[in-house]
């Protein structure tokens, strides 16, 4: 469960904001939405601990940003997978190789890393592209390699900033289908976005930002 409780921050127009509450459970889907610089970013990257408040507390499962550790918040973020709206995929690597990155990271032995990342392949329909680089790939194939390598840790949390941003409106609603069906799976997923029309009517709840303050 994610947990924001009275947290106070200054977001990307230099506002300050106060007593934000918000609370998503285990394996829900929820957008955020809200104007560019409204605070959307600022959020995930509380969530990952990228940032903290400066007053109130985030709290994810077990972990919460007031007494976490330094050494401590790469455990937090092996539970956290992170997509963003550019797709930070390493060009001198193939789609395998971008994948798998994660795994080594965490140690996983050579034969851990061949399954799990051919499974995670297939699951978002690029097999026969494992030797592909970023540039021979579309940009809705491209972000389904962002989903995959932030699925291959299995994490409990999906944090999205913007992941249809750059895709057409048909990557984008086959893009919001398949992180629909990782939901379905137990994965909690937090979508921030601007677009309304692209997820108006998912039947998720959607909580707006405005100039900072939450609506829900």
């Amino acid at each position: 469960m994610i947990n924001i409780d009275n947290v106070s921050y200054s977001y990307k127009k230099g506002g300050g904001v106060s007593n934000i509450n918000l609370t998503i459970q285990d394996g829900e889907f929820v957008f955020l939405i809200g104007p560019t610089g409204s605070g959307k970013t600022t959020i995930l990257k509380l969530l990952y601990m990228d940032l903290f408040p400066k007053a109130g507390k985030i709290t994810i499962d077990k972990f919460d940003s007031q007494s976490i550790k330094k050494r401590k918040i790469p455990y937090l973020r092996r539970r956290v997978g992170v997509i963003f709206q550019h797709y930070h995929l390493l060009e001198d690597r193939n789609l395998f190789e971008n994948i798998a990155l994660p795994l080594h990271v965490l140690g996983y032995d050579k034969e851990e890393v061949v399954e799990l990342v051919n499974e995670s392949i297939d699951e978002i329909g690029l097999s026969g592209k494992e030797s592909h680089y970023p540039h021979e790939l579309s940009g809705g194939e491209q972000q389904r390699a962002c989903i995959a390598r932030a699925l291959i840790k299995d994490p409990e949390i999906i944090l999205a900033d913007e992941p249809t941003g750059n895709l057409d409106p048909v990557a984008s609603f086959e893009l919001i289908k398949l992180l629909e069906q990782i939901s379905k799976e137990g994965t909690s997923i937090l979508m921030a976005s601007h677009n309304y029309n692209l997820i108006k009517s998912r039947g998720h709840r959607i909580v707006e930002m405005q100039n900072g303050s939450v609506r829900q």
